[in-house]
């Protein structure tokens, strides 16, 4: 190798007020609701990206943020002690709630996400499947800044490797390694953002469960490329022809996104 990229100094800690320390890890949840609340809440106003479906008023969005923020972080830890590190919490029952130690799974996330969204839709009387599209739609924005804050804990590295913009993360040993907390950013929050906005542009919110479904399929897409360049969790490893769970619980998820996709293009075909 020729080159190697020292990991840059950050503070994981933003502020420090006597006992209370706000982290950039925390922080990155915070702004990602809240970004995607603000964001959701334009895109409820606007008129020309839904025709005449029924959509929850910008009003009311600031419920569903409450909704969606207790889903996304007791699901985020449900799932990350079920399918990450079971036994370690098995015998360390009390340290389940230590969420500001790290350890949230995306899938978990999402999942209590989508709890939290069929909740809100049966209070407000509108469709999940509408809901869920505008929570798909602004969802990248906290990804994108989850993964920054993966990086700068620094956590979840990738894999050794001799590119020229490896780095050698604190913790990680002496190789190089590749940024993947970076790529994910990249490739599951901006990218998969752009998608989404284009296609709301070109009238997927006309068409319920449609763009709830790209970003299913796409993000399954997005983190299985990471994961060939991200190290599997150590309480893990690899579990099988060089698989890693996160792969494993992506597939499901696309194939849930595949099954919405053909679920709005039928039902908007017969409305036709």
């Amino acid at each position: 190798m020729l080159l190697a990229i020292p990991f840059p100094a950050i503070d994981p800690v933003l502020i420090e007020i006597g006992p209370i320390a706000i982290r950039w890890y925390a922080l990155a949840y915070i702004a990602g609701l809240i970004g995607g609340w603000l964001v959701a809440r334009e895109i409820a106003r606007r008129d020309s990206l839904w025709g005449a479906v029924p959509r929850p008023t910008p009003e009311s969005l600031d419920d569903l943020l409450v909704y969606v923020a207790f889903g996304v972080i007791i699901g985020g830890r449900i799932g990350y002690v079920l399918f990450y590190n079971l036994d370690f919490f098995v015998d360390n029952p009390g340290r389940v709630f230590a969420v500001w130690e790290g350890g949230m799974a995306f899938h978990g996330g999402l999942a209590g996400a989508a709890v939290g969204i069929w909740l809100f839709a049966r209070r407000y009387g509108v469709s999940s499947f509408t809901v869920a599209d505008i929570c798909s739609l602004v969802a990248p924005i906290g990804i994108f800044l989850g993964r920054i804050a993966n990086f700068i804990k620094p956590e979840l590295w990738g894999r050794p490797t001799d590119v020229a913009w490896g780095v050698i993360f604190p913790g990680a040993g002496p190789e190089a390694r590749h940024p993947s907390q970076l790529y994910e950013a990249g490739l599951e929050g901006l990218a998969l953002f752009i998608v989404l906005i284009f296609l709301a542009r070109a009238g997927s919110l006309r068409w319920p469960g449609m763009t709830t479904g790209v970003f299913a399929a796409g993000y399954g897409v997005a983190r299985i490329v990471s994961e060939f360049f991200r190290e599997p969790d150590p309480q893990l490893g690899f579990l099988f022809g060089g698989a890693t769970m996160g792969m494993l619980l992506s597939v499901p998820l696309i194939m849930v996104g595949f099954a919405l996709i053909v679920r709005a293009r039928k039902n908007r075909l017969r409305k036709d």
